[in-house]
């Protein structure tokens, strides 16, 4: 696990974001359910990712779009087995986004260095595993399973009485289940779960405040990539949503959010660098002037 390690050092040391890459090799993802299914597509992605600058690659075989059935433990090791195999070929640093503990317990033994569970520990086994392995555990915050969503950033508006609040105090829940079942404490992540067991506005309000869950000192994940709120503030499709999502992207970052999880690194790349070079040389964003009121000085 030292590859994981030293990328956290260069996090400390430069203040860089690390680019989670998505290898979706699932035919129902949200996005591009079906475009990596086929085992030569997986390890094309892989290929691609790493090329565009991917520090780690998130390989996944069960959708967790919402009402996505469950997906055996087999079919799911069959579906990565590719993807999993390409990325350790290039030495790559490999999470596998799963909440099975059967499937995290044989790609952690076949060199997989971290688990991506977007179920916030629904199974304490899962931890169980993790620590098996001495491996890293992303808690990704969630309320329900996938298969038990309604839709997309469909979720009971007064389910939170503060969003964040109460996603704070969840994850730090399930830390301390998977400290109890062996997880060292610094091998585990949070992430805020945009869109899961949310709905837009609580999406929206995570992000918009994520600082407060930087604090907690947890390395933070935060994955807004083609995600439906993008859709409540501009209408379009997940193909149309890449904007959105660097906005939300460049946001996390500055506020301190240490890994980005997106389907688009190559864009990403860039864009933090832009942002970074802009920092760097001492730009400052200044408050802007309404348009109605630049249209009033015009008269």
């Amino acid at each position: 696990m030292a590859r994981v390690h030293s990328l956290l050092e260069r996090v400390a040391r430069r203040r860089t974001t690390l680019l989670m890459g998505i290898v979706n090799v699932t035919p129902n993802s949200f996005y591009d359910g079906g475009r990596y299914e086929a085992p030569e597509a997986g390890r094309q992605r892989v290929v691609q990712l790493l090329a565009e600058g991917a520090d780690i690659l998130d390989i996944g075989g069960e959708s967790s779009k919402p009402g996505a059935p469950r997906v055996a433990p087999r079919e799911q090791l069959e579906r990565i087995e590719a993807a999993l195999v390409e990325s350790l070929s290039h030495d790559a640093v490999v999470s596998i986004d799963t909440a099975s503990p059967q499937v995290a317990d044989a790609a952690l033994a076949r060199g997989a260095h971290i688990i991506n569970d977007v179920t916030c520990l629904g199974d304490p086994e899962l931890a169980t595993a993790v620590a098996r392995h001495d491996a890293y555990l992303i808690l990704s915050h969630a309320r329900a399973h996938q298969s038990e969503m309604a839709g997309f950033s469909e979720w009971p508006d007064g389910a939170y009485s503060d969003v964040v609040a109460d996603v704070q105090r969840d994850l730090e829940t399930a830390r301390d289940a998977a400290v109890a079942r062996g997880v060292a404490p610094d091998r585990i992540w949070f992430d805020p779960g945009i869109g899961f067991s949310k709905n837009a506005r609580h999406s929206v309000e995570l992000i918009a405040r994520i600082g407060e869950l930087v604090a907690l000192g947890a390395t933070l994940v935060v994955g807004a990539s083609r995600k439906s709120f993008i859709r409540t503030l501009h209408e379009s499709p997940a193909e149309d949503r890449l904007g959105g999502s660097i906005a939300a992207a460049l946001w996390a970052a500055r506020a301190g959010a240490q890994v980005l999880r997106v389907h688009d690194v190559a864009a990403h790349h860039q864009a933090l660098a832009v942002e970074s070079a802009l920092a760097a040389a001492g730009g400052r964003p200044v408050a802007r002037a309404s348009l109605a009121t630049t249209i009033e000085a015009m008269r």
